[in-house]
């Protein structure tokens, strides 16, 4: 789902569906009001006088609206619901399904309306596009200093969260031998089982998918168009399936092969154990990529202060751990490691990955958006 740097190591109280608009706004007696228009300016929670401070400003608000955030991916599910039980905020979860472009346009069209996203959980290149349109309020929280270098913004109009390696998802049941690489997803064995999770230009799964693919047949990052063409080929075998990989179509069969983060993945071996799918993970030996996503407040967000509790939760010991729990790579990891706070048996369940991946600049993201943006539809259409 949501476009795409990972360090190197990387319901409830919650209303799925939309959002509807009885969230009142942060100037009708929210924590806004009571600390005097001060939270739409804070750039840090020493702005209001110290965490206990945006505490009590977030629960007055008592609303959270989020969107794009599967219950399922990164173990969101499990986060929304803690964080809604430990400050007895509501957490409005919209279109969970959504994509990075989804989550954009909600800020864009909904400026001033009370169920406009808080905060955004998004790819890399949607981070870095939002930033330039002056989008998101900048923020640093009280943890700020420990996120490596290149995984923020300078300003704190956003910072990495979580991340993970692109891989093969297989399903063992109906494939005879589950592919290890690129290479194997193009063999006759495997015509029309071969899908992505989303569309590369909207969703940053899918997107890594075709990076990940470009550098496993002779592309860099400044290169993306090897990935384009490899799409072309493995649909012109046949192979290529453009039904959405989600748990559902994994289930019934439509799916059996899905390139996907480690941490979906990962995941849902765990989900599909009790509905009968023996779901195999790699990380192509071929084709290793691993990138972030990204936090971001809304500039315009209704609920101003729950927007960032919510990150003050997401990058603490607590937060983190969290998203470890979901096999997803915390931003927060080496830092924790070091100090101790990380749940070393959750570590060693992170899927296992030979060699230090790198990562493309933020320069190169973009060139490669706009390599997909162009050239998709052909490579695929047909």
């Amino acid at each position: 789902m949501r476009l795409v740097g990972l360090a190197a190591v990387l319901t409830v109280a919650t209303s799925l569906g939309a959002a509807c608009g009885a969230a009142p706004t942060a100037g009708s007696g929210g924590g806004e009001a009571s600390l005097g228009g001060a939270v739409t300016k804070a750039t840090s929670a020493a702005d209001l006088g110290g965490l206990d401070k945006l505490v009590e400003a977030a629960k007055k608000e008592g609303q959270l609206n989020v969107i794009a955030l599967p219950p399922n991916w990164a173990n969101y599910g499990e986060i929304i619901k803690a964080f809604s039980d430990k400050y007895g905020i509501k957490v409005n979860s919209e279109n969970p399904d959504g994509s990075s472009a989804d989550e954009i346009n909600a800020v864009k069209t909904r400026k001033g309306q009370d169920r406009a996203p808080d905060v955004l959980d998004l790819g890399q290149a949607f981070a870095l596009s939002g930033a330039q349109e002056g989008l998101f309020a900048p923020y640093k929280v009280q943890t700020w200093d420990k996120i490596p270098e290149g995984q923020k913004d300078a300003n704190g109009t956003w910072y990495n969260d979580y991340g993970g390696y692109v891989s093969i998802g297989c399903d063992a049941k109906r494939v005879k031998t589950c592919p290890q690489s690129f290479a194997d997803l193009l063999k006759p064995e495997y015509k029309g089982q071969v899908a992505l999770n989303g569309n590369p230009t909207k969703a940053g799964a899918a997107f890594a998918g075709v990076y990940a693919a470009a550098l496993a047949n002779g592309g860099t990052f400044d290169d993306i168009q090897p990935g384009l063409e490899y799409f072309k080929k493995l649909k012109a075998a046949g192979n290529f399936n453009p039904v959405e990989s989600t748990p559902a179509t994994v289930q019934n069969g439509e799916t059996p092969i899905s390139i996907d983060w480690d941490y979906l993945n990962a995941g849902y071996t765990d989900e599909f154990v009790s509905k009968g799918v023996d779901w195999k993970v790699a990380v192509p030996t071929d084709g290793q990529y691993a990138q972030y996503y990204a936090q971001a407040i809304n500039k315009d967000a209704p609920h101003p202060a729950s927007a960032r509790l919510w990150q003050e939760y997401l990058y603490s010991p607590e937060g983190q751990n969290l998203y470890l729990k979901g096999y997803a790579r915390a931003v927060l990891l080496p830092a924790m490691q070091t100090d101790g706070s990380a749940d070393a048996t959750l570590v060693g369940k992170l899927p296992k990955v030979d060699g230090t991946p790198q990562f493309p600049t933020d320069a190169q993201v973009t060139k490669a958006k706009e390599a997909l943006a162009s050239g998709w539809s052909d490579a695929v259409s047909g």
